[in-house]
């Protein structure tokens, strides 16, 4: 039987999910107004993170291919974990410093972003799914936290590289 609950996250996964996607595809394409690859790269430069190229290339398919999971159903534990890890390497180097509030650039809305990422891994995402269409069944709840903690593991280590680079960097200096 198809729920008001299970229409309500189909439509949460579409809007969210589609805009991610065209985020990614802003950054991975310059569509939409993006400044492409490149621009991406030169923005993840600026925020000091190290190789810039490497981590642009890594946070567009994650929004993208995050993005398309999420919308479409499919793999969700995965889907949702990519856009939750994108989201936080934002709030962390470009939205901290600037405060709570979106109107400063700050973590509002990637915050908004990385909590609808993390419950759509944490709950059921609805009936509407890819996943089931193709019979797909990821072991949960198990997928969703090896994913995370191998998630964190990744920000915490472009963390780290880009602190690293950035030490050597002013050494050389």
């Amino acid at each position: 039987m198809i729920t008001n609950v299970d229409a309500g996250l189909l439509i949460l996964r579409m809007v969210v999910g589609l805009l991610f996607v065209g985020h990614g595809a802003q950054k991975l394409f310059g569509w939409f107004g993006g400044k492409g690859l490149t621009g991406h790269a030169a923005l993840m430069e600026k925020l000091g993170v190290r190789p810039a190229y490497f981590w642009a290339w890594v946070s567009a398919l994650s929004e993208f291919l995050g993005g398309l999971g999420l919308a479409a159903g499919l793999l969700m534990p995965l889907a949702a974990t990519a856009l939750l890890g994108s989201m936080l390497v934002v709030i962390v180097r470009a939205s901290w410093p600037k405060g709570l509030w979106n109107t400063s650039g700050g973590i509002e809305w990637p915050l908004v972003l990385a909590t609808v990422a993390f419950g759509a891994g944490l709950a059921w995402p609805g009936v509407y799914l890819l996943d089931q269409t193709l019979r797909l069944a990821l072991p949960e709840p198990v997928t969703y936290v090896v994913a995370l903690i191998a998630m964190l593991i990744v920000v915490i280590g472009a963390m780290t590289m880009s602190l690293t680079a950035s030490r050597r960097e002013w050494r050389t200096a």
